[in-house]
């Protein structure tokens, strides 16, 4: 009899064991972090993110959002904590989050897991890092057929592709993310968009996939097309020697409005109403 109860009482430290962590993740920075449910309660500090929480149909779950997460408009109403530079500790800690999202570079999750919260590290750069952060949003959040995203926004981007005409082939581009200036390049997600558009981005991938350049590598790289945000073209024209550059002499520059300029920029479900933006300023500027 009692070498029945000796089992019986392992046999329960083991199931409990494995309640314990029922759900276990890898993030970006190589940590295995463990929950015995999926988390209801999520921070995002991120908004490609916060927008992959929403398209995997948990908004519900957000109960915070760093300053730049407002899409969908429904996150207008959630608490802001601050930024994923400097976000607020105090009020994320204030949401008692189950998990804090935020991206590899952010540089408060030592102080946040020192605090007692969970924190998930996600790096998306190019389309495979957004592939496989969806995923493991997905198995964050439990949903078994995340991988419809990633397969609607390749099917977006290769319909964007299709409309454009031949001419577009080949075409030089630089695309500014922000000033500084910060270019997307070849090896960023925003580049592999333009190349599977069929245009060549002047900023090669050996540079990184979001490069501070010097302003004289653009005047000197020419480009035929250039694209920014509204935020970034103010000055433009005044910046030195751009006078010269090819696509301002010809006034081939698309400014994306400030909401459009996000959509772009944002490694997310949003990727292939980036690639028709990206796609219509090709076609009407050729």
């Amino acid at each position: 009899m009692m070498q029945f109860w000796r089992y019986a009482v392992f046999f329960l430290f083991v199931l409990m064991g494995q309640s314990a962590v029922a759900l276990q993740l890898i993030d970006d920075r190589g940590i295995t972090i463990s929950w015995p449910t999926s988390p209801k309660r999520i921070v995002s500090l991120l908004p490609s993110l916060t927008e992959t929480v929403c398209e995997l149909g948990h908004c519900q779950r957000l109960v915070g959002v760093d300053r730049y997460s407002n899409f969908p408009a429904s996150l207008q109403k959630l608490p802001q904590v601050g930024g994923g530079l400097d976000p607020n500790i105090e009020m994320i800690v204030s949401l008692k989050p189950d998990v804090v999202l935020m991206s590899k570079s952010s540089r408060a999750a030592e102080r946040l897991e020192a605090l007692g919260i969970k924190v998930v590290a996600l790096e998306p750069k190019s389309h495979a890092d957004v592939q496989r952060v969806m995923l493991k949003l997905g198995q964050l959040l439990e949903v078994p057929d995340a991988a419809r995203i990633w397969r609607a926004i390749d099917a977006g981007v290769s319909a964007a592709a299709q409309s454009l005409p031949a001419r577009v082939r080949g075409v030089r581009v630089y695309f500014e993310v922000n000033q500084g200036p910060y270019a997307a390049g070849e090896s960023s997600f925003i580049g592999e968009t333009l190349t599977r558009l069929g245009a060549k981005n002047i900023v090669p991938a050996k540079l990184g996939p979001f490069p501070k350049l010097n302003p004289e590598f653009i005047v000197r790289a020419n480009p035929d097309i250039i694209m920014i945000g509204q935020r970034s073209a103010d000055g433009l024209m005044a910046r030195p020697g751009w006078q010269s550059i090819r696509a301002i002499r010809e006034q081939r520059v698309c400014i994306f409005p400030t909401e459009e300029a996000n959509t772009l920029v944002r490694p997310g479900p949003r990727m292939a109403e980036g690639a028709r933006l990206m796609a219509k300023c090709l076609g009407a500027k050729l």
